[in-house]
């Protein structure tokens, strides 16, 4: 354990020179467009009015970037989402982690050598939050998509974590219908990470002839992600039969729209969800209809591009540490959420390095 301390120092000490660099990149124009018109304002938890809510719930305007003098430009004539030199990132939007998500974004763009070639797809299912958006990000490319809780009302079954039976956890599931058809590739991220690599890497990854791409583990005990009533009836076990049962977390995808469509995995994912209401095969949320469905199908990808469990599981105060390894993405997934811990003044070592790109309207 020695070792990994030593090594949890080090790499905080290499984050913090990284983090503390000067930034390095600049934007474009403003483009935001509106999918939809969604009524209400900002609001959050415990506040009645939404106008309190925004005077006290505010975002710092995040920094202009330049972090590359020449960036690469379409020569196709297309503009807007349909430009094919876009790179294409999907992140949900909701008032318990939108600091979170503008954490997630800002974090980006400040590491990305071209952040106008980045444009971003949030889903949204209650509350408007494009003004913030637009007023920390003034020149983020961005559309705004709204997920009808409904669709999948019916579908979500009752979760270890009240948090992991929200409607727009499930989102994820209808990127290939909600994206415009233009748009044949998706970077899918949670809310509760940062990037501290050039995303533009991980775009690039080739998927072969998979769908999906993440990071891959084939040593995990796969079985804990099911039932018993799951494993000991073979209509449902041999699902699994010549695949090679790994586990990869779905906060963090490459994902293939076109194969999707044409595949139809929504309506797979759908199914699975319904034998989940009659059976009881898993526990948690919206994973394991994914594993059912991509299990022994995904392109594997960097370990690096998930740095995964950094939120500790359901033991209170519960910290991480990074496995060994280089890292480009930080995932503060479980229960523990990093802002949470820094405003009860009970923060995780790790938790600093997500406090660099907080944008709520305080310094730590």
């Amino acid at each position: 354990m020695l070792w990994i301390r030593r090594f949890s120092r080090y790499f905080t000490a290499a984050m913090v020179m990284i983090l503390l660099s000067p930034s390095l990149q600049s934007f474009p124009p403003a483009e935001a467009i509106r999918s939809s018109q969604l009524d209400g304002f900002l609001r959050f938890p415990g506040q009645k009015h939404a106008a309190d809510s925004m005077d006290r719930f505010s975002f710092r305007k995040a920094p202009v970037f330049c972090n590359a003098d020449a960036c690469s430009s379409t020569k196709s004539g297309k503009t807007g989402v349909c430009d094919p030199s876009l790179v294409h990132v999907a992140i949900t939007l909701d008032v318990e982690y939108l600091r979170g998500s503008i954490a997630a974004v800002h974090s980006i763009l400040q590491h990305s050598l071209c952040p106008e070639s980045i444009f971003f797809h949030f889903l949204v299912s209650e509350t408007n939050l494009e003004t913030i958006v637009r007023s920390t990000f003034p020149q983020l490319k961005f559309k705004v998509y709204y997920f009808d809780p409904m669709t999948v009302r019916d579908l979500i079954s009752t979760s270890v974590r009240q948090a992991l039976e929200q409607p727009l956890n499930y989102a994820r599931n209808y990127l290939a219908d909600l994206l415009e058809p233009c748009v044949g590739r998706v970077i899918y991220l949670d809310s509760d990470l940062v990037v501290v690599d050039d995303i533009a890497k991980l775009w690039s990854t080739s998927l072969g002839s998979s769908t999906i791409g993440a990071p891959e583990y084939c040593h995990a005990n796969f079985t804990k992600y099911f039932t018993d009533n799951f494993w000991s009836n073979k209509r449902f076990s041999d699902t699994f039969d010549g695949r090679e049962e790994c586990y990869f977390n779905t906060g963090v995808m490459i994902i293939d729209l076109v194969k999707w469509r044409r595949a139809g995995y929504t309506k797979r994912i759908e199914k699975w969800m319904e034998i989940q209401k009659n059976d009881r095969i898993y526990e948690l949320g919206s994973l394991p209809p994914f594993l059912l469905v991509f299990a022994g199908h995904v392109e594997p990808i960097e370990h690096r591009w998930n740095q995964h469990g950094l939120g500790g599981d359901n033991v209170r105060g519960s910290c991480r540490n990074l496995h060994p390894g280089p890292v480009s993405l930080l995932h503060w997934s479980g229960s523990g959420k990093p802002w949470v811990r820094l405003d009860s003044k009970l923060p995780c070592p790790l938790d600093g390095l997500w406090a660099r790109y907080d944008l709520y309207g305080h310094q730590h």
